[in-house]
């Protein structure tokens, strides 16, 4: 503690004196016969230093608190404990009245003073401290600043002044909270007005929003009950009581808006936006569970943080609902040109690929929220234990994971009715491989969608996609191979050239066929096509090279032998590498 480097608070009080005085308080051996005495040298230092900071003689607020400082709120809290024994007095009326007047003085100057301090050096938009706020150093007090206010308000609360202390930290305090959150550019918005924006007016209103909310619940609460309970730290109770306060407030003005999103109309494009703000009020009700005290009022602050959460996830989880439902009434009369990928397809992988960016916060909605239906769960278990009979799939079974796996199996059903637009068998091998490939894929390249869904469905998609690369080989190309037979060559022993001749006729006519009509198809895949391609290349040239080396000098001296071989065999592969490009014209340009 500093001496004061200025005039003495009051010049005609031996300060000896008043140390005895105060240690005479301490005792409680305070005759009757003193009392006037004692009150007098209370009430002069009192005045003196009521005057003395009237006249701006008082040193800087930012220095250590001085001796004359702590005499005056000595001197405070000791004349509040004397107005009990006067009061007990016969003779004490004008005496009490004496007192009761320098406490007023002084609990108006004390008032005054803790204003002060709290809205001078609170590092808000009238602060002297000469800092640039940010959200990390909040509230910014200097520590001599929170010494003299903790001096104060245990001094006023001693004397009796609580309400008057309290009324002026939660006044000053909730202000300041404010003007943080105005800061982080949050505005109060009315249900009406939410209804009436638009989705992405209202995205940029829930991002801020969210911004306040998280550093409400990671900073600014945690800050908040910290400098109340060092302001307050002999009052515990108090301290607890002001933040319940000032958290109760802020909190309902920050689900005030919560609850006017979600009582928008729900769409699939909101369902992000909705994950953000139950997870960003998770963050709240463990940010409050942490920091309030439990009693009543609390927990009902609590129940109406969880309801509001739970709307959000009762959102979210009809938004699947509504997803389901749109993947059965997708129906479709056209096929998809060249048995491309299905816009479909993509639509539904890709926001599951978002979606599960927010697997934490859907697998707690979908535990907490639902219970699966025995009768999907048992089908999403019979499939995945048809492929993997000795694997504990169920172990794998999240109920988010039996979600997708619900979502998953109708996107299949819907493609499989899809596929059969297609006239072609091909075809619709092609279709079915590019859209089981993407889905493939859009899971593999998701570390989340991996996650959820698990690698025995990922080998089990894998199994179904070589398979319709197999389907589609057998059918296409098994009839073609099924000319280059050598079976069948020969009549009596001999091969004979109209035979000769129709196998190679054949064998161009169909490829040619293949080529002009599967040159059109999409494979969009690279890898896919490229493994199309070598697999088509492996079998066909080889069994061609074989029958040319075979049967091609049986029409060697033949006229127009052209006209039945009209390619080599290294020709195929450059027909091979044709096909899949969506292009009819891809043969014509390799020639050129």
């Amino acid at each position: 503690m500093e001496k004061s480097g200025t005039t003495p608070i009051c010049e005609d009080i031996d300060l000896n004196q008043f140390k005895n005085t105060v240690s005479t308080s301490h005792d409680g051996d305070d005759p009757s016969s003193q009392l006037p005495e004692n009150v007098e040298i209370f009430s002069k230092i009192i005045e003196s230093w009521i005057a003395k900071c009237n006249s701006g003689e008082t040193p800087t607020r930012l220095g250590k608190m001085t001796e004359d400082e702590s005499y005056f709120l000595e001197a405070v809290m000791h004349l509040s404990k004397l107005t009990n024994v006067i009061a007990k007095s016969p003779s004490g009326s004008m005496l009490l009245s004496r007192t009761n007047i320098v406490l007023k003085r002084a609990m108006t100057f004390m008032e005054e003073e803790l204003r002060t301090l709290l809205e001078d050096f609170g590092g808000n938009s009238n602060s002297k401290v000469d800092k640039k706020p940010q959200i990390e150093d909040y509230p910014w007090y200097p520590p001599e600043v929170v010494t003299r206010m903790n001096r104060i308000a245990t001094t006023m609360i001693s004397a009796g002044f609580e309400t008057a202390c309290c009324q002026v930290y939660s006044i000053s305090r909730r202000n300041a909270f404010y003007e943080q959150m105005k800061m982080l550019e949050f505005e109060k918005i009315n249900v009406d007005d939410v209804q009436k924006m638009s989705w992405d007016s209202l995205e940029g209103e829930i991002t801020r929003w969210i911004n306040v909310a998280r550093n409400c619940s990671n900073t600014l609460f945690l800050a908040e009950r910290r400098l109340g309970e060092s302001v307050f730290s002999a009052s515990p109770m108090i301290s607890q009581s002001l933040f319940n306060n000032l958290a109760r407030s802020i909190v309902i003005q920050i689900l005030d808006f919560a609850e006017a999103v979600s009582w928008t109309k729900r769409s699939a494009e909101k369902l992000f936006k909705y994950l953000d703000i139950y997870d960003t009020i998770r963050d709240l009700i463990h940010a409050i569970s942490e920091s309030l005290s439990i009693n009543d009022s609390e927990h009902e602050l609590k129940s109406e943080i969880l309801a509001t959460r739970d709307r959000f996830g009762d959102a979210a989880i009809n938004i699947f609902n509504d997803l389901e439902i749109s993947i059965k009434n997708d129906a479709a009369r056209t096929p998809v040109p060249g048995g491309a990928v299905h816009p479909l397809t993509r639509y539904v992988m890709n926001y599951l690929k978002y979606a599960c960016e927010y697997k934490d916060a859907l697998e707690h909605i979908f535990k907490e929220h639902t219970a699966t239906s025995p009768s999907k769960l048992k089908s999403s278990v019979d499939e995945a234990e048809s492929e993997s009979p000795h694997e504990n799939v169920v172990a794998e079974m999240t109920p988010l994971t039996v979600q997708l796996m619900t979502i998953m199996e109708l996107l299949d059903a819907n493609l499989e009715a899809k596929s059969n637009l297609y006239r072609d068998t091909s075809l619709r091998d092609i279709f079915l491989m590019n859209n089981g490939r993407y889905i493939l894929q859009k899971a593999k390249g998701s570390t989340e969608v991996r996650q959820v869904m698990g690698d025995t469905w990922c080998r089990r998609r894998s199994t179904t996609v070589r398979q319709y690369h197999k389907n589609y080989q057998r059918e296409t190309w098994g009839k073609l191979l099924q000319i280059l037979n050598h079976d069948g060559m020969q009549v009596n022993g001999k091969v004979t050239k109209p035979i000769v001749k129709e196998r190679f006729k054949n064998f161009c006519t169909m490829l040619d066929e293949i080529h002009r009509t599967q040159s059109t198809w999409v494979v969009s895949d690279e890898q896919l096509r490229s493994e199309l391609r070598v697999s088509i290349s492996a079998v066909l040239i080889p069994a061609y090279r074989s029958f040319c080396g075979r049967f091609r000098q049986y029409l060697d001296n033949t006229k127009h032998a052209e006209k039945y071989i009209k390619y080599q065999p290294e020709d195929i592969e450059t027909l091979v590498e044709g096909l899949f490009d969506g292009n009819p014209t891809s043969m014509a340009r390799r020639k050129t």
